[in-house]
This record gives C-alpha cells, structure tokens and sequence, in this order.
C-alpha cells in the first residue's frame, strides 16, 4: 500500500511546518493513528523512536508497535522514517517521507507512507488510513497555526 497526501498551510513558514514533520514525537498531537511515541536509543547514530500506531474499526481495535529510524533529514526540506527492528525478524516496510516547501502565503508538505504488509487487510487499513488522514490534514494545520510566526 502507497498513500500521498498534499496539505498547503496558509501563513505557515517552512521552517514553522518542518518542525511538525522532522520528529516523530510531535505526531501524537496532530495524528490520532500515532498513539504514543518515545525517543530510543540512537541507530547508528540516526534518531530512533518506539511508535505505537493504534485504530479503530467498529468496536475492534488493533495497534502495532514499531521500531522507527530517521534515515534522511534535510533541515527545512525532506525527512524520511523507516522501520527498522533490531532482531533477526523479518517485518513489513513502514516508510513515512515529508517534503516541505515554500509556497504563496504559506507553505506546503507532501507525505508519502508505504506499508508492505496485511494488518487487518489491505481496504480496511486503506479506509482507516484515509480517515485519520483526513482528521490529521486538519489538525496539523490547527497546530501549525496557532504558534507565532517565524
């Protein structure tokens, strides 16, 4: 599964938005999916966090734990996370990309999530995920908004 999301924030700064997207512990403010996530220690020197994504279907409800790496980081610009686990397992590809731009009053970022496995089947994780999208897309823009201008 591959999902893109574009979102322009008006009267944001790129530097402002960067901030929301550089570290995958100011996600839980913005994105319900990510229910918890706590700093680990580094991966080889890269940035690492334990992520526990959590939904709900109907009265079910699943989540999953990941071990996550920032892989790229181009202050302002571009960060890219990717699950890699630290046992001998092999696990489904999470990967989650930002790209920040400048755009006319305000600024934009365009997200990219590819997961390779089945949790819960691929259209019930598509439905979920496009309905926190949604919800997310709104609330990092309420978050991005309501700080002071750089």
């Amino acid at each position: 599964m591959h999902t893109t999301v574009e979102l322009f924030v008006p009267d944001a700064t790129v530097a402002g938005l960067f901030e929301h997207v550089a570290t995958l512990d100011r996600y839980p403010r913005w994105m319900r999916l990510v229910h918890r996530v706590d700093e680990i220690e580094p991966d080889h020197g890269r940035p690492a966090w334990r992520v526990e994504l959590r939904a709900r279907v109907g009265p079910f409800a699943r989540s999953k734990q990941l071990r996550m790496v920032r892989t790229v980081f181009e202050p302002d610009h571009r960060v890219r996370f990717e699950r890699i686990q630290d046992d001998d397992r092999d696990h489904a590809a999470w990967i989650l990309g930002a790209t920040v731009a400048a755009a006319d009053a305000g600024a934009t970022v365009a997200t990219e999530l590819t997961y390779s496995g089945n949790l819960w089947g691929s259209n019930v994780l598509q439905r979920v995920l496009d309905d926190e999208i949604r919800r997310g897309k709104q609330a990092l823009r309420d978050v991005v908004s309501a700080e002071p201008t750089r």
